[in-house]
């Protein structure tokens, strides 16, 4: 039995790393196809997703704040 984790570990990281290859490949290809967005577009849309990102952090701190308290849990640090 202390094979089976080298060997689904070995597999994992071989999967993994084929998977990783190709997707650079694929974006590589794509971005010398010709496709060029515009630079304030882009600026604009990875802002979006990084302010929704922060408020989503944001209200699962506050959820788990406000859970953390209603069930009563000690929140002291020692």
């Amino acid at each position: 039995m202390d094979w089976v984790p080298i060997v689904f570990v070995t597999f994992k990281a071989l999967v993994l790393s084929i998977g990783m290859f190709f997707a650079i490949k694929w974006h590589y290809d794509q971005g010398r196809k010709g496709k060029k967005k515009e630079t304030r577009a882009v600026l604009r849309a990875s802002g979006t997703v990084a302010a929704i990102f922060a408020l989503s952090l944001l209200g699962l701190g506050l959820v788990t704040f406000v859970l953390v308290r209603k069930l009563g849990l000690d929140l002291t640090f020692p």
